[in-house]
């Protein structure tokens, strides 16, 4: 029940994540490694199982620690919940914004597309946007900057979601509304025009806060690589070589960019 638990949880399953949080000093650090493992924890839940009722328990097990922690009962005995409950408490985060991270992810058990663009990106702001957010203000940011890190987390989780389009293919899931190169150059556009919209207004966003951006530093390159080559996305083509992210990664931390 410590953050090096949390740490390690990142570093295993979200390491573009981990590294990202690398550059945060220590304090600030060990608060995204909580929240990065709470999001695993939550993202897993439809995945570790076949039956949909053991997967909704699991986040419904999240959902009522959710509760628990804003009701002031302490938290049963796990490796992310105590964490998570004084990261709470002591950064002063809203558990709402945990709440419906969790409720987004139940759409993954079900199984199926999203109903519409707009859903698919209400998801994505939900699960991307929420948790982003959650990072900025843990490392305190102030409400003037939501807007500017909500844009930037819409186009981060787009690239995100279309790297992962070649693993949901392979599970036989796909959340994309429409089938087809068409709609994943036009979700890639709307996730370059919304990284762009938030770097105009970059100033709002103070440099102890921007650690908690870094976590997209890949995602305009992989944006603009799917919407030239929308097809590429299926073929797993729109990550950088690890030189080159790695190399992005150093570039931007020392830059104070993202």
């Amino acid at each position: 029940m410590s953050i090096a638990a949390c740490a390690e949880i990142t570093r295993r399953g979200d390491p573009d994540r981990f590294l990202s949080a690398m550059v945060a000093p220590p304090d600030d650090r060990a608060a995204l490694f909580v929240l990065y493992a709470f999001n695993l924890e939550i993202a897993r839940a439809p995945w570790v199982t076949q039956e949909p009722l053991i997967a909704q328990m699991r986040l419904q097990f999240w959902a009522d620690l959710i509760e628990d922690i804003r009701a002031g009962r302490p938290p049963p005995g796990h490796e992310v919940a105590s964490p998570l409950a004084d990261l709470l408490g002591e950064r002063n985060l809203p558990p709402d914004l945990l709440a419906a991270m969790v409720s987004a992810r139940r759409h993954d058990i079900a199984d199926e597309p999203h109903a519409s663009e707009t859903a698919l990106l209400n998801y994505i702001d939900n699960t991307a946007g929420n948790l982003m957010w959650l990072g900025a203000l843990a490392l305190g940011a102030p409400a003037a900057a939501q807007r500017v890190v909500r844009d930037f987390a819409r186009g981060a989780g787009i690239a995100a979601l279309l790297r992962a389009l070649p693993t949901l293919d392979s599970a036989g899931r796909n959340p994309l509304p429409e089938p087809g190169s068409e709609p994943i150059a036009r979700l890639a556009q709307t996730g370059l025009a919304a990284i762009a919209t938030a770097r105009r207004q970059r100033h709002l966003v103070p440099s102890r806060t921007r650690p908690a951006l870094l976590a997209g530093w890949q995602a305009g390159h992989v944006l603009k690589r799917a919407a030239r080559n929308p097809q590429g996305a299926m073929q797993g083509s729109l990550a950088p070589a690890e030189f080159t992210r790695r190399a992005t990664l150093l570039a931007r931390a020392s830059l104070g960019l993202w």
